[in-house]
């Protein structure tokens, strides 16, 4: 089992910048992926970025040059730094990890004012 806490998600204007945490329960970054995905209201939930157990990276084209995935091993814990925020990128943010079975952290709510 890994449990998954998101943290970091709050209010900011547009142009603003947050940085999400994702912290697991264990050392889990040896092998699947890691990855952060968001689901805005009425909307289905996408994949915003990527990071294997390689530390291959990969990004929705909607936040390429804005958003940047990294993780930390020692903390077991993923981030996403956003940046130049718009308020389309308003949503529910989730970090997720696949390898043998999938886990989803309960989610943090990111809303981006205009």
């Amino acid at each position: 089992q890994v449990q998954l806490v998101e943290s970091g998600g709050g209010l900011v204007q547009s142009g603003g910048s947050l940085r999400l945490s994702c912290a697991a329960s264990r050392n889990i970054f040896s092998s699947g992926a890691m990855s952060w995905h968001r689901q805005a209201p009425g909307k289905q939930r996408e994949l915003v970025a990527v990071i294997t157990s390689g530390g291959s990276t990969n990004y929705a084209e909607s936040v390429k040059g804005r958003f940047t995935i990294s993780r930390d091993n020692a903390k077991n814990t993923v981030y996403l730094q956003m940046s130049s925020l718009k308020p389309e990128d308003t949503a529910v943010y989730y970090c997720r990890y696949a390898s043998m079975y999938t886990y989803w952290g309960q989610g943090t709510q990111v809303t981006v004012s205009s």
